[in-house]
């Protein structure tokens, strides 16, 4: 059987480790491969890892068509699924997987108003063509609250991961894959001339944040000399990224708990309990100023 692997979809697999491929190999040495591949056509959709193994070994394998995929778009679509529904993917990894779906969907979306435009100028082909109507269902177009909700990010982290796609030099983007640096202080990194974000790679680890904490303090609205009430209590500009998102990821979390529930309700809960930490921390700035008088 002829089993072609494209790497355009390898790209989706988060690669064993040496003990997890270890393990696996053993396991199939002593038992078979007992899950059958998963393929379209000839392309291998599911399986990459049993497969190389299978072929290393030169043992025999079962494999099962997935009949529902009618383009390769399809493919990925269903590989990005598979991989947000588990729990080994990195958050960086899940915004990243969750901006693609975003993306072919909205390519869908494009053609499908292309097709209704050539439609209603009379220019569509014969309904007998292939290509007059989209193989797939109507797409819908993601929101970012919709995006994160499905990332089981918050709509702050997705927009970050947004920003080192577009600005992020590959090192810096490498540098969070292996979790040298964190989503926030990446997005920051990626604000930095694309040479400046390269030599702060090469030095590694203390001087990515070094280089974070730089572009942080360049961004930063300047403060008055005199200090005044809304100014000096705006602490919610004063916080930290990393643990404004961790706040974020931890009340997404709790209301995963308590079941689904509408978008907007879930970003407004999030909302909320930002101002009160925010309120929180001007309430302990007051403190502070009256200890000082």
């Amino acid at each position: 059987m002829n089993i072609v692997v494209k790497e355009e979809l390898k790209a989706y697999i988060d690669p064993l480790t040496a003990d997890e491929h270890e393990a696996l190999e053993r396991s199939i040495l002593a038992e078979g491969c007992r899950d059958a591949l998963v393929l379209w056509g000839d392309v291998l959709v599911d399986g990459h890892n049993r497969y190389g193994i299978c072929q290393k070994h030169d043992l025999p394998f079962n494999t099962v068509q997935h009949t529902r995929f009618q383009s390769m778009d399809d493919v990925h679509l269903w590989m990005i699924e598979q991989h947000l529904g588990r729990r080994s993917v990195s958050d960086f990894q899940r915004g990243v997987l969750a901006l693609r779906k975003r993306e072919i969907l909205a390519e869908r979306k494009r053609i499908e108003q292309d097709q209704l435009q050539r439609e209603s100028d009379g220019t569509a082909e014969s309904p007998q063509d292939e290509q007059d109507s989209p193989p797939w269902d109507p797409a819908p177009k993601l929101s970012r609250a919709e995006l994160a909700r499905e990332a089981k990010l918050s709509s702050n982290q997705i927009g970050m991961i947004e920003r080192i796609r577009a600005q992020a030099a590959p090192e810096v983007v490498e540098a969070v894959k292996n979790g040298q640096l964190s989503i926030s202080a990446a997005a920051a990194v990626a604000s930095l001339p694309e040479e400046e974000q390269r030599a702060a790679a090469s030095g590694g680890k203390d001087e990515l944040k070094q280089a974070a904490k730089r572009a942080r303090e360049a961004n930063r609205k300047p403060r008055p000399a005199k200090p005044e009430p809304e100014p000096m209590l705006d602490a919610a500009q004063e916080a930290d990224e990393d643990e404004l998102a961790a706040r974020d990821t931890e009340v997404l979390a709790a209301l995963e708990q308590l079941g689904e529930g509408a978008p907007a309700l879930r970003a407004r809960v999030v909302a909320l309990t930002r101002e009160n930490d925010a309120l929180r921390q001007q309430l302990a700035a007051l403190r502070r100023q009256l200890e000082a008088l």
